[in-house]
């Protein structure tokens, strides 16, 4: 039973390791709050956490029987540790595909942007008209303003295309501008938690109470909400000088 335990402990300390090295990286990189939350990773590395620390150290717990020999033994582990690889890769590449890029407010609402949001077209075409705020793969998560192209034609293909399932403007970072340059119609658009229609009573209790605990007035027009799919959180802004304050979600 020793040599078991003995293998099982190295096994998870090594899957521990290679699993933090990678998590942490995205985590760091680009999945801060509220990315992570915004963009539903969560099953993702639910999934990397039961194959690599569950899954993988528990079969080699298993098989690592004494009385094998040398070559049955190191067969046995370097299959589970492929199904890990494999599980890992899966993982990272997904997590790479949906990094967040930008933060965005655009007409009157803001909204996460992922990689796998982009069009290849349009991510050339900014790194050639727009190349301070194009994404590259080096790129962290930005709060830019996506304001509608001054062109009345092209503003009307976009939000006409918008309609029937096209690309918005948020997707396209040849239009994109410095985040302070849209704060003056950002603070045109701000609400009180109270008056936001996507937040359920309870919901709104929640964030006026995390308001309060922060030391932060929860009867001002001072907020609003970030979409990323089906997910929200509420932003709140310092009137005076419109930095962001606090980013609360509604769980």
């Amino acid at each position: 039973m020793r040599f078991r335990l003995t293998a099982f402990g190295l096994h998870l300390a090594g899957s521990g390791a290679a699993l933090t090295v990678v998590l942490g990286g995205f985590w760091l990189g680009w999945y801060r709050w509220p990315g992570w939350y915004l963009a539903s990773v969560l099953h993702v590395v639910g999934i990397l956490v039961a194959v690599d620390l569950v899954l993988g150290p528990t079969l080699t717990l298993i098989v690592a029987n004494p009385a094998k020999t040398r070559r049955e033994l190191t067969r046995d582990i370097a299959i589970i540790v492929t199904v890990q690889l494999a599980a890992l890769i899966y993982g990272a590449t997904t997590l790479w595909l949906g990094r967040p890029l930008y933060y965005t407010f655009s007409v009157d609402r803001l909204e996460i942007v992922q990689a796998s949001d982009l069009k290849a077209g349009d991510v050339v075409a900014a790194r050639r008209e727009n190349p301070a705020l194009a994404p590259f793969w080096y790129s962290r998560p930005r709060w830019i303003w996506a304001p509608l192209p001054e062109n009345p034609e092209e503003a009307q293909k976009i939000v006409g295309g918008t309609l029937f399932g096209g690309a918005d403007v948020i997707q396209m970072p040849r239009y994109f501008r410095p985040w302070r340059q849209g704060l003056a119609q950002l603070r045109q658009h701000l609400e009180t938690v109270d008056t936001t229609k996507f937040f359920n009573r309870a919901e709104k209790q929640r964030l006026k109470s995390r308001l309060a605990a922060r030391g932060l007035p929860a009867g001002e027009a001072n907020t609003m909400i970030m979409w990323g799919g089906s997910r929200r959180v509420l932003v709140v802004f310092d009137l005076a000088t419109m930095e962001v304050r606090a980013i609360l979600g509604p769980d």
